[in-house]
């Protein structure tokens, strides 16, 4: 999808500077893109622990307060997703009798990406419950 998007941004850029002519889907066609790419890295992003986390507080803790905020962190990240899929299905459903002008694609395509990222998170996040640790540990990456 990102390489699609930078190719369809290439064509558009190169189409405008050379034949004064910008084609009406482009920029609609890499803004959606743009979003699918957006929604489903914020999914992945919990698959592979790469959000951030502040950890100063919670490393001062026991090990086992430690465990339950933990706990509580991925029953939150389930509950987000779940929230994403239930909000972002009816949004998606409200918007799709409208249409978007460049492709004449419904607007439910663009907003679809709400509750399948939905799903991976929540999917992701209930993986995560059976994984101990939320973020990466930066102590454990050696280098080259």
């Amino acid at each position: 999808m990102l390489l699609a998007m930078v190719v369809i941004i290439i064509i558009q850029v190169f189409s405008r500077q050379i034949f004064s002519y910008t084609p009406s889907w482009s920029e609609e066609v890499s803004k959606l893109l743009f979003v699918w790419v957006s929604f489903l890295g914020i999914a992945y992003g919990f698959k592979e622990k790469l959000h951030i986390a502040l950890g100063i507080v919670i490393n001062m803790l026991s090990e086992n307060l430690q465990h339950v905020f933990d706990y509580f962190s991925k029953v939150l990240i389930i509950g987000f997703g779940v929230i994403m899929m239930y909000y972002g299905w009816q949004f998606t459903v409200l918007m799709g009798n409208s249409t978007m002008p460049g492709t004449g694609w419904p607007s439910s395509v663009l907003y679809a990406a709400i509750p399948v990222s939905g799903f991976f998170v929540t999917f992701y996040g209930i993986e995560l419950l059976f994984k101990k640790g939320l973020h990466q540990d930066l102590n454990d990456i050696s280098e080259g």
